[in-house]
């Protein structure tokens, strides 16, 4: 297998998962992978979940920022948003991590907005 290839499977579901499993661990509510990759031209998977507190949000946000990239090789992820607005987005190019309060998940409704994808894993 090439080394272009390893590194793609890295970037897509093998990426989101190793993802979808840190946050998970430090208890993300409702983590899922969505496989977007037929109904999106721009990335290829989706990883949602939900922070219940600020200090979770704070370190969810850090474990994607900067513990998954360290721990995987990827590449830093480019980040919008702001943890005090309920909303953070971490792009790594085929994979796209939205990290949302409660309020602002139900809000937004991105499984439903984004229902043609494939859900992957789900964990409660």
């Amino acid at each position: 297998m090439a080394a272009r290839e390893r590194t793609e499977r890295l970037q897509g579901s093998q990426l989101a998962r190793h993802i979808a499993d840190a946050l998970a661990e430090l208890q993300a509510e409702a983590v899922v992978v969505l496989d977007i990759s037929r109904v999106a031209g721009f990335t290829d998977y989706f990883v949602i979940a939900t922070a219940k507190s600020p200090r979770q949000f704070e370190a969810l946000a850090h474990v994607v920022e900067r513990e998954v990239p360290a721990e995987t090789g990827a590449a830093k992820p480019r980040r919008e948003g702001k943890s005090d607005s309920g909303w953070q987005l971490f792009d790594y190019g085929d994979v796209v991590v939205h990290l949302l309060t409660p309020e602002q998940r139900h809000y937004y409704g991105l499984e439903q907005l984004w229902s043609g994808g494939t859900p992957l894993l789900r964990i409660e």
